[in-house]
């Protein structure tokens, strides 16, 4: 066996993305590393994730620090490998004599072995390269059903594994035959235990009603806990005598949100506008349906399902409100995509409902409740964050009453929820108390002006006013 050195890539985590920032080394020199184990933790502008290393054996070395920001393509690691010898025979006997091959030796034996007649390999392994660079989908999707990858042939661009073939190797019963190994390839490793084996594996894989029982889940917004995980607060040097400040390190995630945020306020020109609504007939249906809805599906019916379908149906009626600005041209987009801002003490995220539109009431409740619990305990993946068209924000849930949120670039606007509370309001010239909660919409004024945007406000009103004890969720 050869000890050999492999470099450990930054993969292309999503198509918008160039670079990634480490945050934690889950790994450290020295240490070995099994195949799809995880190496270290990635901030992008979008999500955290796990970086599955794509060899097996020891990590010699980390060329990227926690904090740096790293190029798509560029190496972060490396791990020292075992493979079968190259070479045969090494000229003067070198190996034989139980002497290390020189340079020169070791390149005429490659010289030798590249002049030699091949045999017919597949295409897949005539692009070795991109053959071995495996998405971190493909990874995990590998070590779910126990595929080994360096079994299979890869139906993608320069023959690299797709997530397709590894769901169809997995539907077979399991890795491609030997028969159908390239002529070129490393001997096949044994194939990863299942994921119960592993226990980060075990936690991806456990239902979100196992998990622990003791954390309290708000019933009355999006915000995910009463006690959100607080951040780690890394202070620089000590309090000295007579200072009335101390240093907290800007950590790399809220450095991406500072970013976005920047880009969103220098870019767009930021409008607001207000409506108010009647919402006492949603709070009388809400109370209505909340204990059976919680007993047949399991989860809590909030008001975030309702708002959601009422801004869904009115985008349908408005679809500018669904677009985004491309400077000499404004894209409307047919889908229609709901972002949910959620935040808790350290972050703010926005996981996204595909296909809103084609989703009802409990459809869309189930959507956020899933989110909520993946966001809880940190299992979002990049396809929860991508695509979103338009974004809904329930500011509400902590009291607030009035918001002027900053759009989710480079979307055209951002809806916020508040508090409903009871209020006096006129009604035929009489007085009484009613449930009423402010909408506040932040508008991008490139794409928007007041008389789109204030129909469109009319219209989700009407939407959450039509709601009654008729109504159907499903």
């Amino acid at each position: 066996m050869t000890k050999k050195i492999t470099e450990i890539i930054m993969p292309k985590l999503a198509e918008s993305l160039e670079t990634a920032t480490v945050d934690r080394w889950l790994k450290k020199p020295g240490e070995y590393v099994e195949m799809y184990e995880p190496l270290c933790e990635l901030i992008t502008d979008k999500v955290s994730a796990e970086l599955p290393s794509t060899a097996r054996g020891v990590l010699v070395k980390l060329l990227a620090g926690e904090g740096e920001t790293v190029n798509v393509g560029s190496a972060i690691c490396l791990i020292e490998t075992e493979e079968a010898d190259a070479y045969a025979e090494i000229p003067g006997g070198a190996l034989a004599a139980g002497l290390q091959p020189t340079d020169e030796a070791v390149r005429a034996a490659e010289r030798d072995a590249q002049s030699a007649p091949q045999a017919p390999a597949p295409a897949a392994a005539a692009a070795g390269e991109m053959r071995q660079r495996y998405s971190p989908a493909v990874l995990k999707l590998a070590a779910e059903h126990g595929i080994d990858l360096a079994r299979l042939s890869g139906t993608g661009m320069g023959g690299r594994i797709t997530r397709a073939d590894v769901l169809a190797a997995a539907s077979a019963g399991g890795a491609a035959p030997e028969a159908q190994r390239p002529a070129n390839a490393s001997p096949a490793v044994p194939a990863p235990q299942a994921p119960a084996a592993s226990p980060a594996a075990a936690v991806t894989a456990a239902p979100f009603e196992q998990m622990d029982a003791r954390v309290q889940v708000r019933t009355g917004g999006l915000h995910l806990s009463e006690s959100p995980r607080i951040p780690t607060i890394e202070i620089e040097g000590h309090e000295l005598p007579g200072r009335g400040e101390y240093f907290i390190d800007v950590t790399p995630i809220r450095n991406v949100i500072a970013t976005r945020m920047r880009q969103s306020v220098t870019e767009i020109p930021h409008a607001w506008t207000m409506i108010e609504v009647d919402v006492t007939n949603l709070v009388v249906l809400r109370s209505k349906l909340k204990d059976e809805f919680k007993r047949a599906e399991g989860i809590n019916l909030t008001y975030m399902p309702f708002l959601v379908k009422a801004a869904v149906n009115a985008i349908k009626d408005y679809p500018i409100m669904n677009s985004v600005w491309a400077t000499d041209k404004i894209i409307v987009k047919r889908d229609i995509n709901m972002a949910l801002a959620v935040g808790t003490e350290d972050s703010v995220i926005t996981p996204v409902i595909k296909n809103a539109d084609q989703k009802n009431i409990a459809g869309i409740a189930h959507e956020i409740d899933d989110l909520a619990n993946r966001a809880r305990h940190g299992k979002l993946k990049l396809d929860h964050l991508q695509g979103g068209t338009f974004t809904v924000n329930n500011t509400g849930s902590f009291g607030s009453i009035l918001s002027q949120p900053i759009i989710n670039y480079p979307q055209a606007a951002i809806l916020t929820f508040e508090s409903i509370v009871k209020r006096p309001v006129v009604i035929n010239d009489m007085i009484g108390v009613r449930s009423m909660v402010n909408l506040c919409l932040s508008l991008d004024h490139r794409i928007l002006d007041g008389v789109i945007c204030g129909r469109f406000l009319q219209r989700v009103k009407e939407n959450l006013e039509s709601y009654g004890p008729e109504t159907k969720i499903y």
